[in-house]
């Protein structure tokens, strides 16, 4: 008997351990499925919430933000974290486990405009590398860069040739000649004043006897010409120019934005060229300009951005500006190198110099033809890009479009003389290159103003800021579960 005995205590020791065993493996088991479903809960909190993506950010330009506003005109941190709790909640009824959400809340997000808008840069260029794909990215770069340096070498070209005296001083050189025939003309009547001859005779003394051919001066026409407004001058009549403004005050460019609040995996600074590339490819794509006008809001957005005025007419008047001095400065390169042209001015300018009288002012009178013809001629090239048709990079004879003949008759012949080019560069084409020399920071603002001017002109966005728009967030939440233990759990989503 008191062998029965031992063996029941010694039986009954072991259950006590294996019962406390299996009940430790039972809360153990029990507390990693309350963790897993306070993990799945705020999983799907953080899914539902960034499923309600901005759906016109994503339609009109292919990124994905969360509008932060909710709505409203501000960030509103309480309602996104409200919103996400409402799909939280029902998560954490679910099975028989007793789960209770104390508390919880943000510890970081991005916002579109955060690291001087880096974030809505990467999300932009990680879309096109997407789209292009790694083929059409070297392609893009080896259209672009071969005529960035020869462009940028004509706009400098230009500029130096419009900051050059060249009208001044043919305009001095015509002022001494006129004084110098006043002189003269006094000093004839003088003369003829002092003679007892008649009239007939004095007049026959100061004759040549010669009748001189006439020479049309085309230079008095042309600075007559380019004192016209050039938007006048270059602009197709029936198109007409958009008077669309905005106020520029309220754009992201011109105020205080919104700063997020610091997480892991913040973006670096990427000021690669190839970036730079597709990022302004990504607005040539989705911006509106002078051909192809936007629907809303200002409708040349391109021209915006390169000159960030408040209206199209004055962004529009900038931007052909620019394409003035890059085409001159290339018509007046193509000018010079070509003899025969150059012969004719030379022919023509020693003719004018010949009927004032004034000889030595032969090359001055030649330059500033050369200034008057390459100017007429990127008149004629300015019209056809407005016109929507090419105009190469580089002029030859065979392309030349106005002849010296006619280059007192500019405007009768703008319409008759320019030619379009097959193989040139479209408007569209000389927008890219001229985006080259502008800085990312340019680009990058007024890329987003013109975002924001795009969405604010549809009902009921009129308070849309690209600083409440939210990339990414990491939440945190405290949970009890069955009354014995809170667990503090953390996730992190992101757009990208």
């Amino acid at each position: 008997m008191e062998k029965k005995g031992s063996i029941t205590v010694f039986l009954a020791l072991i259950l006590s351990l294996l019962l406390s065993l299996v009940c430790t493996s039972i809360q153990s088991v029990q507390a990693a499925a309350a963790r897993t479903q306070i993990l799945s809960s705020l999983d799907i909190g953080l899914y539902s919430l960034f499923g309600q993506y901005d759906s016109m950010l994503l339609e009109d330009y292919d990124l994905f933000f969360l509008d932060g506003a909710q709505g409203g005109s501000s960030l509103n941190l309480g309602k996104i974290y409200d919103n996400m709790e409402s799909y939280i909640k029902p998560v954490l009824k679910q099975n028989s486990q007793k789960l209770s959400l104390k508390q919880g809340g943000f510890t970081g997000y991005r916002l579109a405009t955060d690291q001087n808008g880096e974030v809505f840069y990467r999300q932009v260029v990680t879309c096109m590398k997407q789209t292009l794909g790694s083929q059409g990215v070297r392609k893009l770069l080896g259209k672009l860069t071969q005529k960035e340096q020869s462009t940028k070498q004509a706009e400098q070209n230009g500029k130096q040739t419009e900051q050059g005296n060249t009208l001044q001083s043919y305009d001095a050189e015509m002022d001494t000649a006129s004084k110098n025939s006043e002189a003269a003309k006094e000093e004839q009547q003088k003369a003829q004043e002092g003679t007892d001859t008649s009239s007939g005779e004095a007049e026959s003394g100061f004759s040549d006897g010669e009748q001189k051919p006439q020479v049309v001066n085309p230079i008095p026409i042309l600075k007559r010409i380019r004192q016209m407004s050039l938007l006048d001058l270059v602009v197709p009549a029936g198109k007409g120019i958009s008077d669309q403004e905005c106020e520029k005050g309220q754009l992201l460019s011109s105020r205080s934005v919104l700063e997020g609040m610091t997480m892991p995996g913040m973006p670096e600074t990427d000021n690669s060229k190839t970036s730079q590339l597709l990022f302004q490819q990504y607005l040539a794509d989705r911006m509106g300009n002078y051909q192809t006008p936007a629907s809303e809001g200002l409708k040349y957005q391109m021209e915006y951005i390169l000159a960030g005025k408040n209206s199209d007419r004055k962004n529009l008047e900038k931007v052909v500006g620019r394409l003035l001095l890059i085409r001159e400065g290339i018509n007046s390169a193509s000018l010079m190198a070509d003899s025969v042209k150059m012969a004719q001015v030379h022919t023509l300018a020693l003719a004018i110099a010949s009927g004032f009288l004034i000889p030595p002012a032969a090359v001055i009178i030649e330059a500033a033809l050369v200034l008057c013809w390459s100017f007429a001629e990127s008149v004629l090239d300015l019209r056809e890009l407005l016109y929507g048709g090419k105009v190469p990079l580089v002029k030859n004879a065979s392309n030349w479009q106005l002849s010296l003949e006619n280059l007192p008759y500019l405007l009768e012949k703008m319409d008759t003389e320019r030619k379009n080019a097959e193989n040139g560069m479209s408007y569209e084409d000389y927008l890219q290159i001229m985006l080259l020399s502008q800085s990312k920071k340019e680009k990058l603002e007024r890329g987003m103003d013109m975002i924001e001017v795009h969405i604010r002109s549809h009902s009921g966005r009129q308070e849309f800021r690209l600083d409440n728009c939210i990339e990414a967030i990491e939440a945190s939440i405290d949970v009890e579960a069955n009354r014995i233990k809170t667990f503090t759990v953390t996730r992190q989503y992101s757009y990208v």
